[in-house]
């Protein structure tokens, strides 16, 4: 379809038009990646998609992003988007949603682990959050991103640091991140600083870069 005529349709329209004309190519090809880019943006332009404000949102939105990529033209790590059963929006906030309790609960048990081992110690106002680990990646995109994370080629990821931190970098917790990823409890205790702070620069600092880098080799 073109684009003048596919802009003048509804959200929706425009989207399961898209997911028609990327289900006509092979993964990886190139009209397949440049649909699932257009998706995307549309989605995110969009507001539409379900947003808290939660440490761990970042985490549960790119596990989504994945999912989506991965079972939106043919069943990857799920089942396949079906058109007939919900929008695609519909469908995303659902996994969102799902990825989110998973997170809840976790931050709720290990809350509950650590209240019952130390009763009183822990700060009312401490930030404890505890990842739950990613659903696999496909092996070529996590073998790609982690590549790029471990080699840095433009030496970005090295540069971005926390303040007064320059050993904690973009790099460092991004590797650590990437599945099977540590969780913030333990990156918290090992490098000495808050999971307030380390996830804030994370979600600042990081996941953009990693979006950025996603977009760039067609994965979002």
């Amino acid at each position: 379809m073109q684009l003048k005529n596919q802009q003048m349709l509804p959200l929706e329209d425009q989207l399961r038009e898209l997911v028609l004309e990327a289900r006509q190519y092979p993964a990886g090809h190139l009209k397949r990646r440049q649909c699932l880019t257009q998706m995307v943006r549309l989605i995110e332009n969009s507001h539409k998609l379900w947003h808290e404000h939660t440490p761990y949102y970042e985490d549960a939105l790119q596990q989504t992003w994945v999912y989506f990529c991965q079972n939106i033209c043919e069943p990857g790590t799920g089942e396949q988007y079906n058109p007939d059963r919900s929008s695609v929006i519909t469908w995303l906030n659902r996994y969102l949603k799902w990825r989110l309790q998973d997170f809840r609960i976790g931050q709720q048990k290990q809350l509950a682990r650590c209240t019952s081992v130390a009763p009183g110690a822990v700060n009312k106002n401490q930030d404890i959050t505890n990842a739950i680990a990613a659903p696999p990646d496909t092996p070529p995109i996590l073998e790609n991103t982690r590549q790029w994370v471990e080699t840095d080629p433009e030496g970005d990821l090295a540069n971005a640091h926390i303040q007064n931190r320059p050993d904690v970098t973009c790099q460092v917790l991004l590797l650590r991140r990437l599945p099977p990823e540590q969780s913030w409890e333990k990156i918290s205790g090992e490098l000495g600083l808050p999971i307030s702070t380390l996830s804030s620069f994370y979600q600042r600092q990081c996941i953009p870069r990693l979006r950025n880098f996603g977009q760039a080799q067609g994965y979002l």
